[in-house]
């Protein structure tokens, strides 16, 4: 006897990405998510507690406000600042 399991059949594999990202002020964001899940995002407290300076200098608000939204991150310069999608998601950043 072979056991056959098709993978194809009646599966959906629901990849969660960023779709929309807007700054509401004080270094909080508004985040949308493809399955329509919407969160405001601080990060301030992470900001104001990193010691790294490639970090830090994310506190001058006017570099904070060009994130762009790449691949379905939410990411900074290149990737130069980028915060897993599953925190995004929950609306907690370390």
């Amino acid at each position: 006897m072979k056991i056959v399991q098709d993978y194809n059949i009646n599966k959906s594999t629901d990849l969660i990405e960023v779709i929309a990202a807007n700054y509401i002020g004080d270094y909080a964001i508004r985040i949308l998510f493809t399955d329509g899940n919407e969160k405001v995002v601080d990060f301030k407290p992470f900001l104001t507690k990193s010691l790294h300076p490639s970090i830090s200098r994310y506190l001058d608000e006017s570099l904070f406000k060009q994130f762009k939204i790449s691949n379905g991150n939410l990411n900074w310069n290149d990737y130069d600042l980028i915060f897993p999608i599953h925190n995004l998601y929950d609306g907690i950043i370390d």
